[in-house]
């Protein structure tokens, strides 16, 4: 297994954003913020650790807002993504009295350490003041800060905390009308990972404005309503469907075989479905486990049929391996086979416990 990615907030990290801020502020207590910040490290996650060590900056920096921002501008250069996290997050805390300076100091560290979750607080604070800022990023020639508008301002960014107002459709429209054809695909997949977070509480928004983007046309429109309506689909939403060319419940199962009726936690559910095509075009297939107050939908398959009748068949494998997020407990299980939103079979099984040698 990789290291945690917490490990790579450390001392090492620690000390090069040190010697940056020392390089640019004379009289930076270095040696203090190093000892300070990696105090305490070794018991803490990685959102903690990124805290503490901004938390520390703050009480070491001792200089104005204004001072310390500059400082950190001109070592963003030298800062990667686990030096300069706490940077933008020192940022997030202490400059929000300072919309202007604090932009800036995040537009010039997020090429090298992101800001979206720093940008966050001068969202909630400053309301359109900042997202007019944003939107002014959507034009900059660094492909980094054109996605920092788009991701930023996601309405269930990951991680970060929510901003009510982001929530609804509208605001956020002109970045993404900016960005929806991006030279860059990291750009375009921040647009369409937004607009998947519209429509989770906005399915009928967020496809209209997918249709309008289709109709525009573009270098990259259809990979972008590809993955922005994911979601959608996974949902079996008719509309999103119909932006896939997918008509809802075309295709019928002739069979579903389960390699097994029992399978034991941390074990595999190995399955094949037999289906023939209703019409030719995309079948958009998933799958769902469902037991008592949880149905959990899975990524089966995309095809496209040639004709009416075509028959295709997939064989899949889904783990039952105990992950820290999330407790499967020993029951009966329901497979659901989804045929372009609409279930066309299922299957009884059961989860069992782990078999002791």
């Amino acid at each position: 297994m990789g290291q945690p990615l917490k490990e790579f907030v450390n001392a090492d990290s620690v000390g090069v954003l040190a010697d940056g801020l020392a390089a640019a502020l004379p009289g930076f207590a270095r040696e203090r913020f190093v000892a300070d910040s990696v105090g305490g490290l070794a018991a803490m996650e990685l959102k903690d650790r990124v805290r503490h060590v901004a938390r520390t900056l703050g009480g070491v920096l001792g200089v104005p807002f204004a001072e310390a921002a500059a400082a950190l501008r001109a070592c963003a250069p030298g800062l990667d993504m686990w030096s300069g996290w706490p940077a933008t997050d020192y940022v997030a805390l202490h400059g929000l009295d300072h919309l202007e300076v604090a932009m800036e100091t995040l537009a010039a560290l997020t090429p090298h350490a992101t800001a979206e979750f720093a940008v966050r607080p001068y969202l909630e604070r400053h309301g359109m003041a900042a997202l007019d800022i944003m939107r002014g990023w959507a034009g900059s020639p660094d492909a980094h800060l054109r996605r920092l508008a788009s991701e930023g301002s996601r309405p269930r960014l990951p991680w970060a905390t929510r901003v009510g107002w982001l929530m609804t459709p509208g605001p956020t429209l002109p970045i993404l009308a900016r960005l929806r054809d991006d030279p860059s695909e990291y750009v375009r997949r921040s647009v369409a990972n937004h607009v998947n977070d519209l429509a989770k509480d906005h399915p009928e928004a967020a496809v209209a404005l997918l249709a309008g983007w289709r109709a525009e046309g573009g270098s990259h429109v259809e990979k972008v309503v590809r993955h922005a309506v994911r979601g959608l689909l996974r949902a079996g939403h008719p509309d999103a469907l119909g932006l896939v060319g997918a008509t809802p419940g075309g295709g019928r199962v002739t069979a579903l075989t389960l390699a097994a009726d029992q399978v034991a936690v941390g074990g595999k559910l190995t399955f094949t479905v037999d289906l023939v095509a209703a019409e030719p075009g995309p079948l958009v297939l998933r799958y769902a486990v469902v037991r008592p107050g949880s149905r959990r939908v899975f990524h089966l398959g995309e095809r496209t049929a040639a004709g009416a009748d075509e028959a295709i068949a997939v064989t899949k494998s889904h783990s039952f391996r105990p992950v820290t997020t999330r407790v499967e407990p020993p029951g009966p299980r329901t497979l659901e086979i989804v045929v372009n939103g609409v279930v066309r079979a299922t299957a009884a099984f059961r989860l069992t416990e782990v078999e002791l040698v």
